[in-house]
Parts: C-alpha cells; structure tokens; sequence
C-alpha cells in the first residue's frame, strides 16, 4: 500500500474510533492480547528471520536482544495490552472546572490526538505497545518499524487487523509501513495533513532525523546518557548495588547508566569492588587517569566516552573532587535523561536534585526504574527528554489533547 493511501485509511479510522465508547476499546485490547497468545509461535518464527538476519549482518549481540522474540517476552507483550485495557479512560477526564463571576463553567475535556505516527528501531514489543497506549487513548496509529524487525512487525500489527476485523471494527486503527527505505521514512515525516503527532523512538541519529525533517509536530524521545554519581557520604552496599543494576540488568535500553561518577574520597575504597564486578559481567570499564590506577586494566577514556550512549556493556568512570564537579559534568553531558545521587548527606541529595534538570532524577535508586510501568502508568509510548507538552515516561493522558468546554445559561459578553 502506498504511503498516502496509508495516511489517509488511518485519518479515516481516526473518526471510526472516535465513536468507541470505553467498554468496545477495551474488549478489542482483550482480543489482541489473547490473540497474541493464540498465535505465540507464529510470531516467534517471524522474529527468527528476523533474529537471523541481525546476525549475519553482525548486528551486536545488546542490540539483538532488543529484537528478540519468546514466549516469555509475548507473555509480557499480551500483558501489558491487558494493563492498559484495564486503565481508566482518558477521554472521560474533564480537567480543572470552575464557575466564573459571570456564572459560565469552563474546563477542559481530554481529546484524541487523532493519528500518531510511531517511528522505532530493532524493537518488536513496542509495535504491541504503541498500538494498544494510541488505541486507548482514541488515536489511530500509522508504525513505522526499523528493517531489522520488520517480519516481526508484520506478524503483529497482522494478527491485531485480523482481529479487528474480526469483531467487526475498521482495521485501519493500526497501520504499519512495510517499505523499509529511508527516502519513505522521511517522506512519512511530512504528512502533517494526515498526522497529527509524530514520536521516534530510537537512538540520537533517528531522532536528530525526524526532529529535522518533520513537519509533524514531533515529541522528542529516549537518548540515554544517563549518570550515577557516588557522593563521598554514600552506603557502599547501596551504592554496588545500584551501579550493578543500572549497567548490567538490561545495558541496551535507554534508562541504563553510561557513567558513573565517583567522589574521589570514596573512590579507593568502593571503586576497586566495583571494577572487579562489572569485569565478572563483562563490562568494559573507561576511565579517567585515577579510576586507571585504581582498576584493573581499564582503558583510558576519551572526552567522546563521556557523550556516549554505549547501550552495550561498556561504561564510562570518572573520579570527581566534589558534588559541584559531578553536577557539571552531568550539566555538560546530560541527554536530560535520567540521573542519580547515591549518598547520606540530605544537603546534597537536595542540592543534586534541585540542580540537575533531567525528565528522572533519583536519590539512591537505579535509573532503570525510568519507565511508565515502573512508575504506575500501565505502559509508555516512550521517555520524553524535552519539556514542551510531555517529559519523562509518557502514559496514554500524555498522547491526549484538551478541548475547552464551555457551560452557559444565556451569558452575552458586554
């Protein structure tokens, strides 16, 4: 299908799904989700040609796990449409009424977006996730998924039209771009007359690419470097703790850490323990001349380690003399991410959180909680790293619009 037939089906399916009431959108997620379920090995098999073309084409081992498919992470998939079809309906929020003097009641009612376009990388589960969050909240989704996952893709979005159908319903709700060119991609970026918001969920080049070249307005996403920094009055059990976690648990996703930072006067002590289990995890430690004579063999950092979303087992450390050096290097690196103190001393976690302006900020937690399950959202479209609109973990009121409503009894303006 071409792209401007794709567009315009979608905007089409748009004003079908308007009509939905909350009971009818939550039966079809309840659809979607067993029919994942009903159909886990077929899905699977796509995602090993999928799988299999990543390796030969030497694709790395943390990225292909991000395109992995089993039956446990289409579990967790079925899982988190059911999560949400169980969440309250946005549409049915009426936000901040009040009477006026001149006895009007205005306020505000959640709308639709309308049509969302999804444009992803090499991850199969956020084609679940995009098209159950949009379909909440009422708005059709056009995905665009990275060649990497495209077999998966199509066996998905396949299944969710099959069943849409189905119950008797337009199809179009979920639409996928099956031509994997960059020259569509970009010409899907310009389809403001059909798209009303447009999220790209991937690295710093997709991104960059689609904050240039939309006309859609766009919500900027999910680049990752985030810091840890190990002030001089913190626990050293918390501390290991947190840092293991936050490189080693899942390294390819945008809320795992990319440096640590460490108070020199702590850092005899803690760094040596630190080093020696991230090696028995095979992290790859860089770092600065101190963190060089106090580790075994790590490599020397560059000033590039130091801007680097390494979504790999590597990790950046420097050596930092106070919380101000910490604080400035995390203001000259920053993605505006997620960041974290680790200490005791209730002056500086303060001072830590009032000046670091990141979406996530934590005292003494891993970064990789920075996600709208985590946080009680049900799920996210993604993790908004700006400011205008949505920031941080992005649950379905946060891909709703508003409309003032207006209550009258006869009132003329003099």
């Amino acid at each position: 299908m071409e792209l401007i037939e794709i567009c315009k089906n979608s905007k089409k399916a748009s004003k079908d799904l308007a009509k939905l009431n909350s009971c009818e959108k939550n039966e079809i997620l309840k659809a979607c989700a067993n029919t994942l379920l009903d159909n886990t090995q077929e899905i699977i098999k796509a995602n090993k040609i999928d799988v299999e073309n990543a390796k030969k084409n030497n694709i790395k081992e943390s990225l292909i796990d991000r395109l992995l498919l089993d039956e446990k992470r289409i579990q967790a998939m079925a899982n988190g449409i059911l999560q949400i079809a169980n969440l309250e309906d946005p549409l049915d929020e009426y936000i901040e009424m009040k009477v006026l003097p001149n006895g009007l009641k205005v306020g505000k009612k959640r709308v639709a977006m309308g049509v969302i376009g999804i444009i992803y990388e090499a991850r199969p589960n956020v084609t679940s996730d995009a098209f159950a969050m949009c379909f909440k909240a009422s708005s059709s989704v056009i995905l665009k998924g990275g060649k990497e996952a495209i077999n998966s893709n199509k066996a998905i979005v396949d299944l969710f039209r099959k069943t849409i159908k189905n119950l008797g319903y337009n199809e179009n709700i979920v639409m996928l771009i099956e031509d994997t060119n960059r020259e569509t991609t970009t010409k899907f970026m310009k389809m403001n007359n059909y798209v009303d918001l447009l999220i790209p969920r991937g690295g710093a080049g997709l991104i960059k690419a689609v904050i240039e070249n939309s006309t859609i307005p766009v919500i900027e996403t999910g680049v990752g470097n985030c810091h840890i920094f190990i002030d001089e009055f913190a626990n050293k059990d918390k501390a290991i703790d947190i840092v293991l976690n936050a490189k080693v648990q899942r390294p390819s996703v945008c809320n795992a850490m990319e440096t640590l930072l460490v108070h020199t006067n702590i850092a005899k002590e803690i760094l040596p323990e630190i080093c020696e289990k991230l090696i028995e995890n095979n992290v790859e430690i860089r770092g600065d001349s101190t963190v060089c004579e106090i580790c075994k063999n790590p490599k020397m950092a560059t000033e590039d380690d130091w801007k680097e979303e390494f979504l790999d087992y590597i990790l950046a450390i420097k050596c930092v003399d106070s919380i101000e050096d910490a604080i400035l290097h995390i203001q000259t690196y920053s993605t505006g991410h997620s960041e974290a103190i680790i200490t005791e001393n209730y002056t500086n976690y303060n001072k830590f959180v009032d000046e670091i302006d990141s979406a996530a900020v934590y005292v003494n937690a891993s970064t990789r909680f920075t996600d709208g399950e985590q946080f009680g959202l049900g799920a996210e479209i993604g993790i908004s790293t700006q400011k205008l609109h949505a920031r941080g973990p992005m649950g379905i009121k946060e891909i709703t619009s508003y409309k003032y409503i207006v209550l009258g009894n006869g009132q003329i303006r003099n």
